[in-house]
């Protein structure tokens, strides 16, 4: 057996069922190794960029490990950002196949030379560079068993010379460690956590996607203390359902109850999140924070206390030393807060003003009403994430997939692509604006292909709508040479991949693309040509956004005087879909 058949094996033997990834000379024999194996499927997409991004959501969704690959230098340099967000995000197992030139051809500036070790040694936990057959599979299931265990981002490297060749043993080959143990921290550390909450008057608890397998243990620990919940942007679909004591978000695009909770309590527990905007969190009251990882420990605010461990461990050994208490005025202010900021967004985002063009929540809450209970929604970087954050409802199994700590605009349709592998009986909404998806939309028609039937919805309004938001903040005037969009058709692109598509420029056809969408049995794309200029307020305004914010307007207003009509149809954009919304 040579070294590609081996790795396509053992890749095969430990769940992993796709390769995303575009083909090429050093992966040659790799991919024929595919075929001939016939347990794994090759999924050939037209950007790498797009392969690494469906690697992460497959491994996200299903668990388990994905594969993304690329070929030599150049190929393989498309996978860092899909790899960057893989590592990012966490909670995925993704494993990059890398071609590199032929051993005798190194160091001599050869043809797409590139030195992928140095290049990929901060995104990858582990590097497997293959240089000899004897190093097959030793050092192939070393960077398998890291990424599978501990849930992190490795490359094996495939030199060109070395994938043709036999490999002389299988001496090392054995079953791989799929799982690591709990982290329990020690009980002299929950001792000191419990007396600083049963001293607490106003204990809040801050969570994070780290407690995704402590829900249960979260509810009953916040109500034996009458703590409200707070949580992060990811942590949506764990605590959006919650009706009891769930107070929403905080940070930029949070809710008012959100950021009291966390601003205004006596003790902040901490629990699975490397939150990571220091200027929401409290800096002179005791902080206890509860995390696996030990460098995420104090490194956004001054912690009392730090606990390394699993969240659900460590409050299992919590719940017993803490006095039970009733839920005072406080948390009653708070559930109040939050019931007037959900009130205030629906009505914001009621779709029966049927006007045109469209206001974005409205088609935000509109797919949130129609959508199925375990849908997953994926959402691209931008203003589309507020309006995710804000109108949509994540009850039942629905999830969420985003760009969230990498920050990436054109993530949205490889992310949708896995999602829709990893489970293609599920519906997947993408929700991205017109410059994100115009900058990689070329693999639509590897989903009409593979038939993943995903759901995309544009916000289109022709611009970098988040960029001109942060121009006005820091006191800029919005430069449209640098915020205008110009977009392509979008239904005649759908219409020249084969895939199908409806325009909406009101609410009521809205409705009816997203219930033709629903209908409809493979990708549809909505162009829903929706109104620029919203502006999307935090839950606390800081003295510096409100002054930057007015400088910015009279600046335009002197450049429009001045006769720069972009900015007097900036203004005059902005003034309607505020008093619209």
């Amino acid at each position: 057996m040579n070294v590609a058949s081996m790795l396509v094996s053992r890749l095969a033997e430990n769940g992993v069922t796709d390769v995303f990834g575009v083909a090429g000379d050093a992966l040659n024999p790799f991919t024929d190794a595919i075929r001939r194996d016939g347990r794994i499927r090759w999924v050939g997409v037209h950007h790498e960029e797009n392969a690494a991004y469906a690697a992460y959501a497959q491994s996200a969704i299903r668990g388990g490990p994905s594969v993304c690959a690329g070929t030599v230098g150049p190929g393989s340099l498309h996978l860092l950002n899909g790899l960057y967000d893989a590592k990012r995000e966490g909670f995925c197992s993704v494993i990059a196949i890398t071609g590199q030139l032929p051993h005798a051809e190194r160091e001599t500036k050869f043809f797409q030379a590139v030195d992928l070790k140095r290049i990929f040694g901060d995104v990858c936990a582990f590097q497997a560079i293959i240089a000899e057959p004897e190093q097959m599979p030793r050092i192939a299931e070393i960077a398998m068993q890291i990424a599978i265990a501990q849930q992190e981002v490795v490359r094996i490297e495939l030199p060109a010379d070395v994938l043709p060749k036999t490999v002389p043993s299988q001496r090392f080959m054995h079953p791989l460690v799929k799982t690591l143990s709990p982290m329990v921290p020690p009980m002299s550390e929950i001792s000191k956590a419990a007396e600083l909450i049963n001293i607490s008057k106003r204990a809040t608890l801050f969570c994070g996607i780290g407690c995704r397998d402590a829900h249960a243990e979260i509810l009953e620990l916040a109500k034996k203390i009458g703590a409200p919940i707070a949580h992060t942007l990811r942590a949506k679909e764990i605590f959006d359902a919650d009706k009891g004591q769930s107070v929403g978000m905080t940070g930029l695009i949070g809710a008012p109850s959100g950021y009291h909770a966390v601003r205004d309590c006596d003790v902040l527990v901490m629990l699975g999140t490397n939150f990571p905007y220091d200027e929401f969190l409290p800096a002179d009251i005791p902080i206890i924070q509860v995390d696996r990882e030990v460098e995420n420990i104090g490194s956004r605010a001054p912690v009392s206390l730090g606990i390394v461990g699993d969240v659900k461990e460590t409050l299992r050994l919590l719940a017993p030393s803490l006095e039970q208490r009733p839920a005072g005025p406080w948390l009653s202010s708070l559930l109040a807060l939050h019931d007037k900021w959900l009130a205030h967004n629906l009505h914001q985002s009621d779709p029966s003003q049927d006007k045109s063009p469209i206001l974005p929540p409205v088609v935000a809450r509109i797919v949130s009403d129609r959508a199925s209970d375990d849908a997953i929604f994926v959402v691209d970087g931008g203003s589309a994430t507020v309006y995710m954050a804000r109108y949509m409802q994540l009850h039942g199994g629905r999830r969420v997939l985003s760009s969230f700590n990498h920050g990436a605009i054109s993530a949205g349709f490889g992310m949708a692509m896995g999602a829709s592998c990893a489970d293609p009986k599920r519906q997947v909404w993408l929700l991205t604006g017109d410059g994100a998806f115009g900058m990689m939309p070329q693999d639509v028609i590897t989903a009409k292909d593979f038939g993943w039937p995903v759901k995309i919805v544009v916000f289109d309004n022709q611009e970098f709508d988040f960029v001109r938001m942060e121009m006005e903040v820091a006191g800029i005037p919005v430069d449209p040479a640098a915020t205008r969009v110009r977009n392509m058709d979008f239904t005649a692109f759908a219409k020249a991949n084969g895939i199908a598509s409806a325009v909406a420029e009101r609410p009521s056809e809205m409705i009816a693309a997203v219930e033709q969408a629903l209908a409809y049995d493979g990708p549809f794309l909505i162009d829903a040509k929706v109104q620029s200029g919203l502006l999307s307020m935090p839950p606390h305004i800081q003295p510096s956004q409100a002054f930057g914010f007015g400088i910015s307007k009279i600046k335009e207003a002197v450049l429009g005087l001045a006769g720069d009509h972009e900015q007097w149809l900036n203004l005059e954009n902005e003034f309607r879909a505020n008093l619209a919304g």
